[in-house]
């Protein structure tokens, strides 16, 4: 008999489901990667793949559109800036997160709040007075930025 892809993960997740979930942490990291990219992958299973030594699976939970604000929350303070970038990049991610990640030490967790096009005009306000001028380009670029903080951009001595 032959399993689709899908077929495959369902399989997957019901033997998940069934074996203590500390056992998912005795996956392979390959396994653990595949499972925090599989989109039927539940929060209560992301939340303990976020714990993962691995910086890659961590990365890939913080991109998952079914990990939980407060997995996020967690992720945000990642010592990994990979892992703080896929926060920032994730669409559900909050504002109250974002306005976090907006003030990292690190540019690229910075840029990745720009670019998220879910990011408040108020958290784009800020973004556009950034130091780094590629910051300042992206928040030109999103969608969300408003006419005030456009013709703000639209004076940066870096256009």
């Amino acid at each position: 008999m032959t399993y689709t892809p899908e077929q495959i993960s369902q399989i997957v997740l019901k033997v998940l489901k069934e074996v203590e979930t500390p056992d998912v942490l005795k996956l392979s990291t390959k396994e653990k990667i595949k499972l925090a990219k599989d989109p039927n992958t539940p929060q209560e299973t992301l939340a303990i793949l976020a714990t993962d030594e691995n910086s890659c699976v961590r990365y890939w939970v913080a991109q998952h559109p079914n990990a939980s604000q407060e997995t996020l929350s967690i992720l945000a303070t990642d010592d990994d800036r990979s892992v703080r970038w896929g926060v920032a990049q994730n669409p559900n991610t909050s504002q109250e997160i974002l306005k976090v990640l907006a003030t990292d030490e690190d540019s690229f967790v910075r840029r990745g709040v720009a670019e998220n096009q879910n990011t408040s005009q108020e958290i784009l306000k800020v973004l556009a007075t950034d130091e780094d001028w590629c910051i300042r380009c992206v928040v030109a670029l999103n969608q969300n930025t408003s006419q005030e903080t456009l013709a703000i951009l639209a004076t940066d001595k870096n256009r």
